[in-house]
């Protein structure tokens, strides 16, 4: 192996240990994220109100996208991820009222 490819293994190996902390940092913030959005699901099943909160979930897309783009990340992107999350969010929402 050359001086080179052993030094570009040394940093791709920096690269994936640093990806690897950060998807657990996403996990467990996911975690806490759905702990919380459970705990919304229950309020709102037990005080009768509707699973999903147009005008909420509208004012958090546009906050993503207004954080994607100030962290340098596609806002569509964001979107996209942002929108998973929600309508993951509403099923359980709606599992609550049932």
């Amino acid at each position: 192996m050359t001086d080179a490819v052993s030094k570009a293994a040394h940093v791709l190996a920096d690269h994936r240990a640093s990806i690897d902390r950060l998807d657990a940092i996403l996990v467990y913030t996911l975690g806490e994220r759905f702990k919380h959005t459970q705990a919304v699901g229950k309020l709102k099943a037990t005080h009768d109100l509707p699973p999903s909160d147009p005008t909420r979930e509208a004012a958090q897309i546009k906050r993503l996208e207004d954080l994607a783009n100030q962290a340098d990340l596609d806002p569509e992107f964001a979107k996209k991820f942002l929108n998973f999350i929600i309508a993951e969010v509403i099923q359980h929402h709606k599992q609550h009222q049932s």
